[in-house]
């Protein structure tokens, strides 16, 4: 299967709230666990799930950035996990986070985080 191909998983993070590398880590954490519990009996998480669960964690500068990307990717009928957060630690209840994208196949994710950068 060429890469473009691939089923993954990609997972945004706003890198404006100051988080530390631990919070960075759980955030995504959350995030990839909604979008395996929400795309569990689709066949792109068949896939995905018999790929080795591939991920990709891309950046966005803040929250204006993210709420653009998660609605070009609900526009290409993605499936997506928008996290807030609790506000227990480090930032505001409520505060959104990070996204999830996919699982879904790279050629239909491009379009929408192919222009972001690695976290």
């Amino acid at each position: 299967m060429s890469a473009s191909a691939e089923t993954r998983l990609v997972i945004v993070m706003r890198t404006d709230l100051g988080m530390g590398k631990g919070k960075l880590a759980a955030q995504a954490a959350h995030a990839a666990v909604a979008a395996a519990i929400a795309g569990l009996r689709s066949p792109a998480f068949a896939d995905w799930w018999a790929a080795g669960q591939p991920k990709v964690v891309l950046k966005v500068p803040d929250e204006d950035t993210l709420g653009l990307v998660v609605a070009a990717a609900e526009e290409a009928g993605l499936p997506v996990q928008v996290v807030h957060d609790a506000g227990r630690t480090q930032v505001a209840a409520g505060t959104a986070t990070c996204c999830a994208i996919g699982p879904a196949r790279g050629d239909a994710l491009h379009p929408v985080t192919g222009s972001l950068s690695l976290l």
